[in-house]
C-alpha cells in the first residue's frame, strides 16, 4: 500500500473512533428525563401520593435513577419528596429531592 493510501486509513480510522466514543458520552450523560403519561402517570401519580401521604406532583419521570419511573412530590410544608416505583409501580425507594423543581409538567394530567 502506498503511504498516502495508509495514511487516509489510520485518518479514517481514528476519527471512526473518535464519532463513536462522542455519541457514547453524549447518550451516557444526555438528560433524557421524560414525563409519564396516561396510564403509567395516573399509576405512578396514585401510589408515590399514597406513599407520601398526600401532596401536589410536580414533576414525573421514566426510568429515574434505575427505578422505572420517578414521581416528585412536594408537601403542603413545601418539602418535596422523589419517590421511585419499579414497573409493577410498587415503592422502591423514596427520600428528600435536593433538586426539586418549581412545578411544571407531569405530564397529561388535568387540573
Amino acid at each position: 500500500m502506498q503511504r498516502r493510501t495508509k495514511l487516509a486509513i489510520a485518518a479514517g480510522a481514528v476519527a471512526a473512533v473518535l464519532a463513536i466514543g462522542t455519541g457514547v458520552g453524549i447518550a451516557a450523560s444526555g438528560d433524557d428525563d421524560r414525563p409519564l403519561t396516561g396510564g403509567a402517570l395516573e399509576r405512578a401519580t396514585a401510589a408515590a401520593l399514597e406513599h407520601v401521604g398526600g401532596g401536589t406532583v410536580v414533576e414525573t419521570e421514566v426510568g429515574d435513577g434505575g427505578a422505572a419511573y420517578g414521581v416528585e412530590v412536594r408537601r403542603d410544608d413545601g418539602s418535596v419528596v422523589e419517590v421511585d416505583l419499579n414497573a409493577d409501580f410498587e415503592v422502591i425507594g423514596s427520600g428528600a429531592d435536593d433538586d426539586a423543581s418549581d412545578g411544571g409538567e407531569v405530564g397529561d394530567a388535568e387540573d
